[in-house]
């Protein structure tokens, strides 16, 4: 059956119309695939809402004809979580756009789920506010699939992950059923609390269409340092000493290994190290941003503080930054992983979870591994370290194809003997499935098939995703 002749496609224009329903040669490039590196796939048909009234239609629809939905939004996951098959219809949020309210007597925002994260901050930061999420992809990945996949990124050693933020939603199950709890209140135990079931679950149990948002108040003085450390026992020393002397001021911790300071710093043009006439090579350099509420006093107390830490000899070397030109520089060495395909075409990409005092002996582990198993690979470390967050990218050069199954079963089988996370804020979709047995137990993911069936008993909703 062509898509021309196909019943659910027909339903679908005949319900929405052709603006909202695109099939054929119409399927736009980008809907054909998320930033996995999975190769492109052309669903069925892409269809494009502007209400959660037409996204309930579009599943509604999708339910009685037996066919599958795949949600899409900004499509900048790495695990290929939002691609679509042949057979499946892809619903886009990409029409489901807009802020609907900023309430600043409850500090919160509603907002649809299609809003890109970055349009959400810029309200946010318009009406007095501070949105803490953030994310390398803040202008194109959407508010919607950051709570699906329960996103993290720069701060969540202060504000939590994406989940933290999240008072009430608005969601469709997979029959077309709407369920609506847009609460805007801190404290509400009014039975099970159901956002719960959709933040974090890629889509496989409904689509998110709207959010309640908590928002926080805007800093009054941002602190940036860079910081280099002997080794990773001092990486510990400063964390400790972070969280006791910063409190609550403390909003990001990022840790690079020397290996990624060299390429950072070296290799991407408009990146350089702040530590002139230090050509030293330390154990590891550290990232630390200070968010306060009084500009006159937070500075010289987050100067003072690095300097006690330089007289006792737990630093070698630090650098504050003197004005917003170098905050954006100081950030730009920890955000040139978007270089990382230019130097490094098909490279091998890893999100973990660990703990946090046994991390750098995971890192030496899978490091020796990895040369032992490949002889000479490309192998950089880095991550939100305060939060137990490390990324891992791996490239072997002239290589047709990368050593993927190799690398996995490195990278994952170390997790595993570690205690931590297969996957700490970029989820699971199909790239990662295999290897949840790794960080969940037989009765956790039979407790995720039960609510699997329970919401999906047809297996219509992102099927193939997560489990």
């Amino acid at each position: 059956m062509t898509d021309s002749t196909s019943p659910v496609i027909a339903a679908l224009l005949a319900e929405l119309g052709p603006l909202a329903v695109l099939h054929g040669a119409d399927i736009p490039e980008r809907n054909r695939n998320d930033y996995s590196g999975l190769l492109p796939s052309t669903p069925l048909a892409v269809v494009r809402p502007a209400d959660t009234a037409g996204v309930s239609a579009a599943l509604r629809i999708c339910h009685r004809h037996g066919v599958a939905v795949v949600p899409q939004g900004g499509l900048t996951g790495l695990c290929g979580g939002a691609r679509a098959g042949q057979a499946e219809v892809a619903l886009s949020l990409e029409r489901l756009t807009g802020v609907v309210e900023v309430d600043a007597a409850s500090a919160t925002m509603t907002v649809l789920a299609g809003t890109p994260l970055q349009t959400v901050q810029e309200t946010a930061a318009a009406a007095g506010f501070f949105c803490p999420l953030d994310l390398g992809a803040r202008g194109s990945c959407s508010i919607g699939g950051n709570l699906a996949t329960n996103a993290g990124g720069n701060r969540v050693i202060r504000y939590g992950m994406a989940r933290e933020m999240v008072l009430g939603l608005e969601a469709v199950l997979p029959d077309g059923t709407v369920v609506t709890s847009l609460n805007k209140m801190i404290k509400n135990n009014a039975g099970f609390d159901l956002k719960h079931l959709f933040i974090g679950s890629e889509g496989a149990l409904g689509i998110i269409t709207q959010a309640v948002l908590k928002l926080w108040p805007k800093p009054a003085s941002t602190m940036v340092a860079i910081c280099a450390v002997h080794d990773f026992s001092n990486v510990l020393t400063l964390l400790q000493s972070a969280r006791q002397n910063l409190g609550p001021l403390l909003s990001a911790f990022e840790v690079m290994w020397p290996e990624y300071w060299d390429f950072a710093t070296t290799r991407v043009a408009g990146v350089r190290s702040p530590f002139e006439g230090d050509e030293t090579r330390h154990g590891a350099y550290v990232l630390i941003e200070a968010l306060g509420t009084d500009s006159d006093h937070d500075a010289p107390r987050f100067e003072a503080w690095l300097g006690e830490l330089l007289e006792q000899g737990t630093i070698p070397n630090a650098v504050v930054a003197q004005s917003v030109a170098d905050n954006q520089a100081f950030w730009a060495i920890r955000d040139a992983t978007g270089e990382l395909y230019g130097f490094f075409p098909r490279h091998m990409a890893f999100d973990v979870g660990l703990p946090i005092a046994a991390m750098d002996d995971y890192v030496q582990r899978c490091r020796t591994a990895l040369h032992q198993a490949l002889g000479d690979p490309v192998t950089l470390f880095y991550g939100h370290i305060g939060d137990g967050n490390l990324h891992i990218i791996v490239f072997q050069h002239g290589a047709q194809d990368q050593p993927k199954e190799q690398v996995e079963a490195i990278v994952y089988g170390l997790v595993r003997d570690f205690g931590g996370t297969v996957s700490a804020e970029h989820g699971i979709g199909t790239l990662k499935r295999k290897w949840l047995g790794h960080a969940r137990s037989p009765e956790q993911v039979a407790l995720m098939h039960t609510l699997k069936q329970a919401l999906d008993p047809g297996g219509l909703m992102n099927p193939g995703k997560v489990i």
